[in-house]
């Protein structure tokens, strides 16, 4: 019985510390990962980059589509600053603001979805006219518009979990998740066929929201029944979540469009795009989502106590360390992109050619996970003073950019046989159909590059000099990773001739050998560079996050106690 309470307060323990809390949530993301690679792993194995996939994926968009946009009403970054501001009054007047928005927003969600169920006989077609199958495809995405209603409320419950710093039961959430998308495809597939992997992952949506209910009751903040609206509430955040809803909808049309473009490609190019996009979002979401997710809170405190010297020293250090770790990655990602690929998904139906066609659009996708990482550093930074519309028009730009430079992509490469063949020998893919793919992941990452680089020049004018102190480690962690990737490249040719690349394992060994033998390579670099960033990470592991000190409590914790 000990033990048990042990583990609860485990969860229910505040995590103090940017990088404490932001190790935390990349150790989390990275179970998280590896069980949607595990996921990804037995798809690609039982059905290969084929018609069922493309179905299972091209399902996803328009239930995606309904939380990017109503869901984002009650985002986490909208919500914290508010309830942040409201428990340093009292906690009353957060049970009734808390109250008053979810009343809404279930009413709103539950309404949306019902309406794109009556409809989505004439939606699913007219978005995915390359699918034959529109019958299973229709039946697909009205199962899985259960998934934007049970998401919508985790996400907006766990605004009260990260206003009340419980990141351990907030990681949790993606991890049960993608355990129960991994049961629809073992337990559930067998029994109802495709439907069986759509109703994992409405098993899966409820897990994520069961797992921080706990914690949000005990909070005494959450008490969403009867309903109550209040109108004026109600407005001042719909219209401050406007821009964050338009982007995040931007976003997701973005993401729509390029896949209704591999409907009308090679069979197989949707499974492609997603199994290649879903490898570039394991480093993204460990290292970008957990540095943005870690430093929102704090954030939101400075700008609240108007703290500007501290805020701009926090969201530094964010930057900081997300160039640190992001750079050496995408280099590995590149170097060993088929590796990678062939080492989680080479099994099955999952053949040589669907290999390196998706090791060629990782590497792609992969010369933008820092681009990515930091924008999501610098939307949350501007999120936290209450700034929406910097990231609306970035995400703007950036939506009609990688949907715009995709299509000239394509068409380049459709038309000009000479770039063709540049592209298809760059990444040894040529002869293997369906190459135009790439061209959105192309498309894809020199949009995200832009965004971030406009949202750096606007955060450079706000606060000058912020980028001189950020060039160092960048200098420093693009340098080592230089060495880092042509020590791996090296020793892929050594290991190609001690291992059996042949065989799963024997790939497995040539790229793991040479990565490790390339971290430590970097690691001796930045040594050498005197890298302020892997001190303070050796001296935060020294630390035992495990064991971090719990917060004293202030006016506004104590309230969720």
């Amino acid at each position: 019985m000990v033990k048990v309470k042990n583990i609860f307060n485990i969860f229910n323990k505040e995590i103090d510390g940017l990088l404490e809390a932001a190790y935390l949530l990349g150790l989390f993301a990275i179970i998280s990962q590896v069980l949607a690679l595990l996921r990804d792993r037995v798809l690609a194995g039982s059905f290969g980059t084929g018609h069922i996939l493309d179905i299972y994926y091209a399902s996803f968009e328009i239930p995606d589509f309904i939380f990017a946009t109503v869901g984002s009403i009650v985002s986490i970054s909208v919500l914290v600053p508010f309830i942040t501001e409201k428990l340093a009054k009292s906690k009353e007047e957060t049970i009734y603001f808390i109250r008053s928005i979810f009343s809404f927003f279930s009413l709103l969600i539950v309404g949306v979805c019902i309406v794109v169920f009556i409809f989505m006989p004439y939606l699913a077609p007219r978005v995915f006219p390359g699918i034959a199958d529109h019958a299973t495809l229709i039946k697909m995405a009205r199962i899985l518009l259960l998934s934007p209603i049970l998401l919508g409320t985790s996400n907006f419950v766990a605004s009260i979990t990260q206003v009340g710093r419980r990141f351990l039961v907030y990681a949790l959430s993606p991890i049960f998740y993608n355990l129960g998308i991994i049961f629809g495809a073992l337990f559930l597939y067998p029994l109802f066929g495709i439907y069986g992997l759509a109703f994992g992952v409405v098993f899966g949506a409820m897990m994520h929201l069961g797992v921080q209910l706990p914690f949000v009751f005990k909070s005494g903040l959450f008490k969403p029944w009867p309903f109550h609206f209040n109108f004026s509430l109600i407005k001042k955040i719909f219209l401050i979540s406007i821009p964050r809803t338009i982007t995040l909808g931007m976003t997701q049309i973005t993401t729509l469009v390029l896949v209704s473009l591999a409907s009308v490609m090679t069979v197989g190019s949707i499974s492609v795009f997603n199994f290649s996009n879903n490898l570039m979002g394991v480093p993204l979401s460990i290292i970008g989502v957990s540095y943005s997710l870690a430093a929102f809170p704090t954030l939101a405190k400075f700008i609240s106590k108007n703290q500007g010297a501290e805020y701009l020293s926090h969201i530094s250090a964010a930057i900081r360390h997300t160039i640190f770790w992001s750079i050496p990655i995408s280099v590995i990602f590149i170097v060993l992109r088929a590796q990678i690929v062939r080492s989680i998904y080479g099994t099955g139906a999952f053949t040589w050619n669907s290999t390196k066609l998706t090791a060629a659009a990782l590497a792609i996708y992969a010369l933008s996970i820092t681009a990515q990482s930091l924008v999501l550093i610098f939307i949350r930074g501007y999120y936290a003073k209450g700034n929406t519309k910097k990231s609306l028009y970035a995400s703007v730009i950036t939506g009609v950019l990688s949907i715009g430079l995709s299509i000239l992509f394509v068409k380049i490469f459709y038309h000009f046989n000479m770039f063709r063949y540049f592209i298809e020998n760059l990444f040894r893919v040529d002869g293997i159909p369906g190459t135009e793919i790439l061209m959105l992941a192309l498309g894809f990452s020199l949009a995200q590059i832009i965004n971030c680089v406009i949202l750096w020049i606007w955060f450079e004018k706000e606060n000058p000099k912020f980028s001189t102190q950020l060039l160092k480690t960048l200098f420093q962690s693009f340098s080592a990773s230089v060495i880092m990737s042509f020590v791996a490249y090296l020793c892929l040719g050594v290991f190609d001739n001690i291992f059996n690349i042949n065989k799963l394992w024997g790939i497995f060994l040539q790229g793991f050998c040479s990565g490790v033998i390339g971290i430590v390579a970097l690691i001796i670099m930045l040594k050498v560079l005197k890298s302020k960033e892997l001190d303070e990470t050796i001296s935060t592991l020294r630390q035992k996050i495990w064991k971090a000190r719990p917060l004293i409590p202030d006016t506004s914790a104590a309230d969720l106690k």
